[in-house]
């Protein structure tokens, strides 16, 4: 095979690669209202997952309190940030009336498990395996978080870490019953 052949075939390669990222990019925006796009002020979707603990975590068991949902990956470096903050943040305002529920979006029971007991978390962590709950919410990239108010309202939607701890206890006031 000639030089001209093979350059021909690299660059047929290099346009279908281009033409499908493109394609795919188009197709993902286009189709952002049928995957459930949540913003502010809508109602919150419910949905159960069960926890480390074996424990069903349903997002309407938490009606009347405010919730921070936390969707987060153990690979993710902004996620390790932020999760010695929300530990602080759970301990100190379970009893003025708001929970974190910690979603791990597809990973495996030990990699969490893992990652929790380094971590010393001790507030409801569940897995997304199917990622559906992240569709639902439209989660992307990680970390995302949901600050809900007590009914059941997305008040806030904070994408990226959370890496100081004023910054997390200031939604963790923004939901407070």
């Amino acid at each position: 095979m000639g030089k001209k052949k093979k350059r021909n075939i690299m660059r047929t390669i290099i346009l279908a690669v281009l033409a499908a990222t493109v394609g795919y990019t188009l197709y993902v925006n286009l189709t952002k209202e049928s995957r459930g796009i949540i913003q502010e002020n809508d109602k919150a979707p419910d949905f159960l997952l069960t926890d480390l603990s074996g424990e069903e975590q349903r997002l309407s068991d938490y009606k009347g309190k405010g919730v921070f949902l936390n969707f987060w990956g153990t690979w993710c470096e902004p996620c390790k940030e932020e999760m010695p903050y929300m530990e602080k943040m759970s301990q100190e305002y379970k009893e003025k009336g708001v929970e974190i529920l910690a979603v791990n979006v597809g990973e495996s029971d030990f990699q969490v498990r893992t990652f929790v007991e380094q971590y010393k978390l001790t507030f409801p962590v569940a897995i997304d395996s199917g990622k559906e709950v992240q569709k639902a919410y439209g989660v992307n990239p990680l970390p995302t978080t949901y600050m809900i108010n007590p009914d059941g309202k997305v008040e806030k939607i904070v994408v990226g870490g959370l890496v100081e701890e004023d910054q997390i206890r200031e939604l963790f006031e923004s939901v407070k019953p």
